[in-house]
């Protein structure tokens, strides 16, 4: 086994998910993420944390949606039960086809997300981590060898979080002071208010508030969005490439959009609830391991230079105590790159320009 996997284990159930004795641990393991799930069960194990193991698959997902063509139970009792009584869920990525889901109708993945909501929400209130494997199917979505993919994805994980918690906690402190978000690049100049919220330094672990390995952004929940965005960085949603989005909000609403390809699903995205048609999230990237879209959101959205925006459902953790943000059956982030002419304001100050912070060298006022 190379010897990066048990480094990433030990970093994913250490660094990021805080795992202690005695913990219940939930680990869904992906069709090619066998040789990781060895790797964290050994872990879980030394430390004395009790496993239970769900096998993943999109092409079993698919082989059920397209099959069910009723009303789905909202009351999985069962499932439900598994993650209400879970401290931690570790979710192992790592599928065979990346395209698996891509014919079944998006009509009924809408009807089976919003009957899983509860379930939903009981995973996401525990000590829950999403990371990647690396395998052949996910280096083909991002058109390297195999090898190539591997050093890619170990090179965006295994890196010094303390340091890279630091310097994003700097972006954390402005977000948190400022009153007002702009951004503006070709094709987009969009304000939207963020008075009131939390921005969420995301480290890589639960200390953090932060539940993706590699992580490496800071985020916070937006609202009374107004203007034009183009979301111009590839992306595939379930299972469909998407390209060049253009949304544009009035009031914080979507009111208009196209795709130069995919336009499909991102209406099928958009038309889910009420919620799916407004920002649950606005996050900036700053993994500079991270150097080129994969087709993987859990990469893709920490890239260094780029800033993201999701439809649907906004995390507590950015909202003040007992106040509700956006609620909604989906979460789905679309990309726009920084890199070019651009700029990042807050409350009228550029703190970003062409993809350079403004503590970085580079910088140009």
């Amino acid at each position: 086994m190379d010897e990066r996997v048990r480094e990433h284990a030990e970093t994913l159930v250490d660094w990021s998910a805080r795992i202690e004795e005695g913990d219940d641990v939930v680990v869904t393991v992906d069709e090619g993420a066998h040789d990781l799930a060895v790797a964290v069960a050994e872990a879980l194990g030394e430390r004395g944390a009790n496993q239970t193991t769900v096998y993943s698959s999109e092409e079993v997902q698919r082989a059920y949606l397209r099959a069910h063509d009723g009303e789905f139970d909202e009351d999985s009792i069962h499932e439900l039960s598994l993650y209400e009584n879970a401290d931690s869920v570790l979710s192992l990525v790592g599928g065979r086809n990346t395209a698996a889901t891509a014919d079944v109708p998006g009509e009924r993945t809408q009807r089976y997300d919003r009957a899983r909501q509860d379930i939903s929400e009981a995973r996401l209130a525990t000590d829950w981590v999403k990371t990647v494997h690396p395998t052949r199917a996910l280096a083909q979505q991002a058109g390297m060898a195999y090898e190539e993919y591997a050093d890619f994805v170990y090179d965006a994980t295994l890196r010094d979080w303390e340091s890279l918690a630091e310097e994003m906690g700097q972006l954390k402190e402005i977000l948190d002071d400022g009153e007002e978000v702009r951004i503006v690049n070709e094709g987009t100049d969009l304000t939207m208010s963020i008075d009131g919220r939390t921005a969420v330094n995301s480290a890589a672990s639960v200390a953090y508030d932060s539940h993706n390995l590699p992580s490496g952004e800071v985020f916070t929940a937006p609202y009374g969005t107004d203007g034009v965005i183009t979301f111009d960085v590839p992306m595939t949603i379930r299972g469909r490439d998407v390209r060049d989005v253009r949304l544009t909000f009035e009031d914080g609403v979507v009111v208009d959009w196209e795709a130069g390809q995919g336009e499909a699903v991102v209406d099928e995205v958009i038309q889910t609830d009420e919620g799916s048609k407004r920002l649950g999230e606005l996050g900036i990237g700053m993994n500079r391991g991270i150097d080129r879209p994969t087709g993987r959101i859990l990469f893709d959205e920490k890239m260094a230079g780029t800033v993201h925006l999701a439809l649907g459902r906004a995390y507590d953790a950015n909202l003040p105590e007992g106040e509700g943000g956006n609620d909604s059956a989906v979460h789905v982030d679309l990309i726009t790159d920084m890199t070019g002419e651009s700029r990042l304001e807050v409350d009228g100050e550029v703190i970003q320009r062409d993809g350079v912070f403004r503590w970085e060298d580079g910088f140009e006022a």
